[in-house]
């Protein structure tokens, strides 16, 4: 091999800005943000502009240090998975030591500046998100139980709460309830990606629910979950967050996504295979936009009371 060749691939491999940065789960940040946001702005209270830019810019970082430190757990798995074999530490452009290095830097970071930007109650949310997120979800639960997104997926609803901490220095009904509704929406979001997904999580070794119990008891809990969330969903319009305009965005996501999942429920493996899961790809393209418009809903109803426009 040419020295040409030779410094083609090591180019190839070197990591630049993008590859460090994809570390910290960008997409799953974009959530935390939104619904951290959501929380500051909706709390009774008042903050200042920068201390608000401050906080949502600490929480973001801290999700984006868990991202990283799942990464580096979590690197023989992708490593296997079609769906995460390009990540930076895959695909060789990110050692594992420097993953962890920079999650452990952020995580620290992240909840000391918190804490000395808003309050202390605010920074131990934050630091118990990631310990969840790290220890009790990717180190423990994503590979010993099927029950693992249920459980874990507290640690994606915690950022809520953060922020409206970050605003009262407490907890409130309101805050545990937005919460609960990103607590209650991850399975049957997770789980119709797990039906597409096929085998990737089989391949690794993960117990997934479809892997452990079959694809018909994912189907059956997917439906469960999906009424469960909407009585949630539904009873929020008439707390301090809700109002008019969330209890009819409510209605109609609830309404659509409960559509959906007793198409998913009533339908046969044969069926979806035919159709490359075209309803199960449905219904997970639709729960992005459910938990994006309820927030959404309760972030108008938040911006609209002053005038009078909003709540009850």
């Amino acid at each position: 091999m040419s020295d040409a060749s030779i410094n083609t691939q090591a180019s190839t491999n070197e990591a630049g800005f993008g590859d460090y940065f994809a570390l910290l789960k960008p997409r799953v940040m974009s959530l935390v943000v939104f619904t951290a946001a959501v929380g500051l702005l909706a709390a009774p209270g008042y903050v200042h502009p920068f201390v608000a830019f401050c906080a949502i810019l600490f929480i973001a970082v801290g999700g984006g240090a868990s991202g990283a430190l799942n990464m580096w757990w979590d690197a023989d798995i992708d490593h296997v998975m079609k769906r995460t074999q390009n990540r930076p530490i895959p695909s060789g452009k990110v050692e594992p030591g420097e993953a962890m290095a920079i999650g452990v830097a952020l995580s620290g970071f992240s909840v000391v500046m918190l804490g000395l930007a808003t309050n202390f109650v605010a920074a131990g949310l934050l630091a118990f998100t990631i310990f969840f997120y790290v220890v009790i979800y990717t180190m423990w639960l994503k590979r010993w139980t099927p029950q693992n997104i249920v459980i874990g997926g507290a640690a994606g609803a915690f950022p809520p709460m953060i922020g409206w901490a970050a605003v009262t220095g407490g907890v409130s009904v309101e805050s545990v309830l937005m919460f609960t509704l990103i607590f209650m929406w991850t399975p049957p979001h997770f789980w119709a990606l797990c039906l597409f997904m096929k085998s990737d999580y089989k391949d690794a070794g993960v117990p997934m629910l479809h892997v452990t119990h079959g694809r018909r008891s994912t189907r059956n809990h997917i439906l469960v979950y999906t009424l469960l969330l909407a009585i949630i969903a539904v009873g929020m319009a008439f707390t301090g967050v809700g109002g008019p305009i969330y209890l009819a965005t409510s209605l109609v996501l609830n309404a659509l996504f409960i559509i959906g999942a007793v198409a998913i429920w009533r339908r046969s493996e044969e069926a979806s295979e035919a159709d490359g899961f075209k309803r199960e790809k449905s219904f997970f393209g639709l729960s992005l936009l459910y938990l994006f418009l309820h927030f959404g809903a309760i972030l108008a109803e938040s911006a609209l009371a002053p005038y009078g426009l909003g709540g009850w």
